[in-house]
């Protein structure tokens, strides 16, 4: 008998004996053995997690023992009857009930509020726009008067200069002296029922260095080949104003304007400074976070005070939705279609 032909490993692993290395060798690259762009098929190398952990954990701890707890044991007690020196005990829903059919000084705090917020917010989100844009024409001096204008922003918050405030403004103050040389006497506006809430709306608008480092950094980012080709048009300052500038800066000025209306709803430390921490003359002052501490801290009502600040972050995030929702109509932004 003939002898039977044999194939070597060699010819049988060849990828054109007959098609058999095709089956019997390796698999070809990019076939079902290998995943493309992968070399071997080996599963993506995972970098270890301890170590961002371990630079995250004092924030982490910081926000669960800082802000997370506070909040869960503020949400706790605002269903209590608690005075800071018995345990709290339970009411459910009669602190709630209380605030909106019991007590008018609340009402009329919520109303001090809200007139505070729709002065001093506009008006120092114009005058930090006007410094900005004046500013950014400025060629000499512009480090010096921006530094000087940032300045009462880092110094307005505090007790001390509230109390300059309140001295400038009272009987007999600067002001009022100053006023008097016209004829104008008005008796300190500190102690007037209809002035002394315009009064720390003032204290507000003159710390408007913070929006006014955000405008100037808005205001450089809008190219200068939009106003060279406007003034070749004819256009003037004013319609330059409110055709390039304005609309280019509107993302900036809905930032501001959300952050400032969020920290003029927490108003504190002007209005106590300036009413002594009662809220007057005539609770003209009486801010919603004044009375927040009168109840909680005065009156040793605390379970009252913590329903009371829980109302007040329902109604930030309520007019925060509300200014988000309207900015659709008026904020343009250079990404999308259309702009």
């Amino acid at each position: 008998m003939p002898p039977t032909p044999t194939t070597s490993p060699a010819a049988a692993a060849a990828p054109g004996a007959d098609g058999a290395g095709a089956a019997a060798g390796r698999p070809r690259a990019g076939g079902p053995g290998r995943r493309p762009g992968r070399s071997g098929g080996r599963p993506p190398r995972r970098e270890p997690q301890g170590p961002a952990w371990i630079f995250l954990s004092p924030w982490v701890l910081g926000a669960a023992v800082l802000t997370l707890l506070p909040m869960a044991v503020s949400l706790y007690l605002s269903f209590t009857d608690y005075n800071l020196f018995d345990p709290p005990s339970w009411i459910g829903l009669r602190n709630y009930v209380q605030m909106f059919t019991e007590d008018p000084r609340l009402l009329r705090s919520v109303g001090n509020t809200l007139l505070y917020v729709l002065v001093a917010v506009p008006l120092q989100l114009a005058l930090a726009l006007a410094a900005a844009v004046a500013l950014k024409s400025m060629r000499r001096g512009k480090d010096f008067y921006r530094s000087a204008f940032y300045a009462p922003s880092l110094l307005g918050a505090s007790m001390s200069i509230a109390l300059v405030w309140r001295a400038l403004f009272n009987d007999g103050g600067t002001v009022d002296n100053f006023l008097s040389t016209f004829g104008v006497h008005t008796g300190g506006w500190v102690n007037r029922p209809g002035w002394a809430l315009l009064t720390v709306a003032l204290l507000t608008v003159w710390q408007f260095g913070a929006p006014m480092v955000i405008f100037l950094a808005g205001l450089q980012q809008i190219p200068g080949e939009l106003y060279e080709a406007a003034a070749v048009d004819g256009a003037g300052r004013w319609r330059q104003f409110a055709s390039i500038t304005l609309p280019m800066l509107s993302p900036v000025l809905f930032f501001n304007l959300v952050l400032q209306t969020i920290q003029a709803f927490q108003v504190f430390t002007p209005a106590f400074a300036v009413s002594g921490g009662r809220g007057g003359p005539a609770d003209s002052t009486l801010f919603y976070t004044l009375y927040l501490y009168d109840r909680g801290f005065t009156a040793s009502h605390m379970g009252y005070a913590s329903a009371m600040a829980w109302m007040l972050l329902l109604a930030i995030g309520i007019v925060t939705a509300v200014l988000f929702r309207t900015s659709r109509s008026w904020v343009f932004y250079a990404n999308e279609e259309g702009h």
